[in-house]
């Protein structure tokens, strides 16, 4: 009977798991070893591991988290239940069952793109979604922005590459933008583009001849329905968050109505006893140190449920006395 498992080895699970670890807790961390940012080959805007690697920061992590005597599987929960007296059970892919007095979910999410051929191949290369993760490596250069279901990000995401780039174009591609917002972009400088996307494809070298009038050596090129093309250096799109939250579901977590996503409070407490969530599977714009900071509050949270409950057992088993004055 672990004190804590927590499901998801990424920024959130990963510093859940030392806070745990460094109050003694048994601690053990479930990973499945794809984590979200997985491709990228930088992160930023974490303090003193700007650039870094994701892999060489979750490696580091892992090597963190079990000197300080915590434990790590590798593998996936296909089931969970919280049996009656409170604790929880979860069953791995592969037939081991675990159990725990308490668990934090950290599974993240998967991002959605636009089903548009070329697009899914050059992600986390030429084709990135998080303005602050990566806008300002591309600064300077020409920037198309892909609209898609999530309009209203789709539309902000042009507007802020705006301060990135002199030249960015906003690939409309049927995404519900009203006149005053066309006009807002016009008018800061975003040129739309309203034909639909057909296929992200690789220039082909010449540089010349494309419907937005570039004539420099872009690597990509957006081909369009109505047979003109954008050219451009980079490519930003708002995919649609789609957060790993089976198990939080199975385990009875209630969701927020307005939002659709499970419901935290700011602890990361969820409201079933014992069960907590952190990271991009409750906060699916969370950047890496965003949830890392979530998954150090919902630990020191935990904590603090699990030492009132060891409190309250160990005077339980010393009698009605326990603690009255000789």
């Amino acid at each position: 009977m672990w004190d804590t498992i927590i499901v998801g080895g990424g920024a959130a699970g990963l510093t859940a798991g030392v806070v745990l670890a460094r109050a003694q807790f048994t601690t053990l961390v479930v990973d499945g070893g794809e984590p979200r940012n997985g491709p990228a080959e930088h992160m930023h805007g974490y303090l003193t591991r700007d650039g870094m690697a994701p892999k060489e920061f979750l490696a580091t992590g892992q090597d963190e988290f079990i000197r300080y005597g915590g434990s790590l599987v590798r593998g996936s929960v296909s089931d969970a239940r919280r049996a009656q007296d409170g604790t929880f059970e979860l069953r791995l892919d592969d037939d081991r069952v675990l159990w725990a007095r308490s668990v934090l979910v950290a599974t993240g999410l998967t991002d959605e793109l636009p089903d548009i051929p070329g697009l899914a191949e050059r992600w986390a290369s030429e084709v990135h979604h998080c303005p602050h993760c990566h806008g300002y490596e591309v600064r300077g250069r020409a920037i198309a922005v892909i609209g898609g279901a999530m309009a209203a990000v789709s539309a902000h995401l042009a507007a802020l590459m705006r301060r990135y780039s002199s030249s960015v174009t906003f690939c409309v591609n049927g995404a519900e933008v009203g006149a005053a917002e066309r006009r807002r972009l016009t008018a800061y400088g975003v040129r739309l583009v309203d034909a639909r996307v057909t296929r992200v494809a690789t220039n082909d070298g010449t540089g010349d001849g494309t419907s937005d009038g570039t004539t420099f050596d872009d690597p990509v090129v957006i081909e369009l329905d109505d047979g003109g093309t954008v050219a451009c250096e980079a490519v930003f799109v708002a995919p649609r968050p789609v957060p790993h939250d089976a198990i939080l579901t199975a385990l009875g977590a209630g969701r927020d109505p307005a939002g659709g996503l499970v419901a935290v409070d700011p602890h990361g407490a969820t409201d079933v006893p014992g069960l907590w969530a952190a990271g991009n599977v409750v906060n699916p714009r969370a950047q890496v140190v965003t949830a890392a900071g979530a998954g150090s509050v919902a630990a020191i949270n935990m904590t603090a449920w699990l030492l009132d409950r060891e409190l309250s057992a160990a005077a339980q088993a010393d009698g009605p006395d326990a603690g009255s004055a000789i």
